[in-house]
């Protein structure tokens, strides 16, 4: 199971390198994070990353000299900020997003059609466990 992870973290490497604008694996993450859980707080990013909030500012800064991060104000406390994808952070993830898949499809696309379903279904079960640990509290940055 190892081996294959490390095989798929590759596959995802070359594609997140293909990219015009290649962003860090940390950066990649953010943008995810923050596709997933629309208007983050830095402290909320930087415990989901397992990050610290400093260090989480200058990801989130260099995330938006590039267009991809917007730091907007909270409607309800003046003294924090929300953070939200860009239109441009959007669309690079969803042409990242592209791209992985397709180096997934070029892989399955040597696979019988009885070893694509048998792998279908245990990766189903296998997101349903991984979903239950998760939500088990693994991640108490999302329990407020």
């Amino acid at each position: 199971m190892a081996d294959t992870a490390e095989l798929l973290e590759i596959l995802f490497e070359r594609a997140r390198e293909a990219s015009s604008r290649p962003l860090s694996v940390s950066q990649v993450r953010a943008v995810v994070a923050l596709d997933r859980y629309d208007g983050l707080n830095l402290r909320t990013l930087a415990e989901l990353l397992g990050s610290t909030p400093p260090l989480t500012s200058r990801l989130c800064d260099r995330l938006e000299a590039v267009g991809f991060l917007e730091r907007l104000p909270h409607s309800r406390n003046r003294r924090e900020l929300v953070l939200r994808l860009s239109d441009s952070g959007r669309a690079y993830l969803q042409d990242l997003r592209a791209r992985r898949r397709e180096r997934l499809h070029a892989v399955l696309a040597g696979l019988t059609a009885g070893e694509r379903d048998a792998l279908a279904g245990g990766l189903r079960a296998f997101q349903e466990a991984a979903t239950r640990n998760l939500a088990e509290g693994d991640n108490p940055a999302l329990a407020q």
